[in-house]
């Protein structure tokens, strides 16, 4: 069975895909994204496989 780990991260409009890309490069898996507090933000929710 898969246990795994869960990040929240901020997304910026401008830079989405950059913050996305280095997430994802770490093995993160993008799982959702929601409007943020601001109407420039979104905040992403990631997960990816616990090692061990």
């Amino acid at each position: 069975m898969t246990t795994w780990e869960y990040a929240t991260v901020p997304l910026l409009i401008h830079a989405t895909k950059q913050i996305l890309d280095t997430w994802g490069s770490d093995g993160w898996e993008l799982v959702q994204v929601v409007p943020g507090p601001q109407p420039e933000n979104m905040v992403a929710y990631l997960k990816r496989p616990l090692a061990g």
